[in-house]
């Protein structure tokens, strides 16, 4: 399987022909040392994490034909969810390192979004060629609202004024099945879908001119689910399914980009840390009808 090599080609493809075709009202200067590095280390890294992915990951399940699997009922869309805000946030760090690089305007976006979506999708071409799972439209699908969740901001607005973050802890739940669910603490935090949280937040300063620290005060809503032990609903004897329910949440949020600071490294780690939502005081609604306040949830 050639999906690292074919990754790398179409990265360095794009970002050599983004340095030869800046726009001349970018008000950045292409620095091909860092760009050739920035190609390089993210090809490198990419291709690595398919190929540790498929050794490790897909490993213990038998190689197939390539085929579909249909797998939009599991997870009660939550897996969906993260494939949204993967997709949203490697197309954002990916746009970041370009214009680090002195590609500006629209070619760092065009290429983040194209970065999102080449991994992603070697991800899902790995799971089409696994007997445990298989090519899934919906996951595609998914990976392409992400895309466009930035791009279109991007492209329209020239900034992202609505944002993905990801909450997570661990649950009760992994303890009942560790083999699903995970066993490690790290294990728990990806794989187990009780205890993951994904939100939509924006702050005052996204629509607001201004200056000062109320400018990054904000609101998330956020989508998790609970009660979940397998991908699908278990129907006992009877015809009872599981418990498991939607979680809708509102709480506040802090922007950290819109945090005013002169640090430059500052900023960079505000930049990263932002696509994890910080605990605060939130309202959760659950689709069986219960009503819970935290007084800080994450």
């Amino acid at each position: 399987m050639q999906l690292p090599t074919a990754f790398g080609l179409l990265l360095i493809f794009l970002a050599g022909n983004a340095a030869g075709q800046v726009a001349v009202d970018d008000s950045l200067s292409v620095d091909r040392g860092r760009l050739l590095g920035v190609s390089s280390v993210g090809v490198g890294v990419m291709g690595a994490s398919l190929v540790v992915l498929d050794r490790a990951w897909y490993a213990q399940y038998e190689r197939t034909s390539f085929h579909w699997f249909d797998d939009g009922p599991e997870w009660l869309q939550m897996d969906k969810a993260g494939h949204v805000f993967s997709c949203y946030w490697i197309g954002r760090w990916g746009d970041g390192l370009m214009q680090w690089s002195g590609v500006g305007g629209r070619h760092s976006a065009w290429i983040g979004a194209a970065t999102g979506m080449v991994f992603m999708g070697g991800v899902e071409v790995l799971d089409g060629f696994s007997s445990g799972w298989g090519f899934s439209g919906w996951d595609m699908a998914a990976n392409a609202a992400g895309t466009a969740m930035f791009l279109g901001q991007e492209l329209g607005w020239g900034e992202q004024r609505i944002k993905l973050k990801l909450s997570a802890s661990p649950t009760p739940f992994a303890q009942q099945r560790p083999d699903l669910l995970g066993r490690s603490l790290g294990e728990r935090l990806l794989k187990d879908y009780n205890g993951q949280t994904v939100w939509l937040t924006s702050s005052v300063g996204a629509f607001a001119p201004g200056k000062g620290i109320w400018r990054a005060v904000g609101l998330g809503i956020g989508y998790g689910a609970e009660d979940m032990l397998s991908a699908r609903a278990v129907r006992d004897d009877v015809g009872s399914s599981d418990p498991r329910s939607r979680q809708f949440f509102i709480g506040l949020d802090l922007d950290l980009e819109r945090i005013p600071t002169r640090s430059r490294s500052l900023r960079t780690v505000f930049f990263l840390l932002n696509c994890i939502k910080l605990p605060t005081p939130a309202i959760e609604l659950r689709d069986n009808g219960r009503i819970l306040v935290h007084g800080l949830y994450f």
